[in-house]
């Protein structure tokens, strides 16, 4: 992870993600509110896109999601 990616990322939208890397594997934690959770998902890969990256993999932890009362 450089400052250069950290800031493209922040720059295209994904300032409500934490990038990092472990293990050689970079990825970001997103905390996105949206209308559903099909609209969180592509609106932070579109973001990621936009700043010149490809997302490989979304994974969800359960106790992340919260459906809106």
């Amino acid at each position: 992870m450089t400052e250069d990616i950290a800031d493209a990322l922040f720059e295209a939208g994904c300032n409500d993600g934490t990038p990092g890397t472990s293990g050689g594997i970079f990825s970001i934690d997103f905390h996105r509110e949206a209308h559903s959770l099909e609209e969180a998902i592509r609106s932070a890969i579109a973001n990621v896109q936009a700043a010149g990256y490809d997302v490989e993999r979304v994974e969800i932890e359960a106790e992340a999601v919260t459906p809106r009362a």
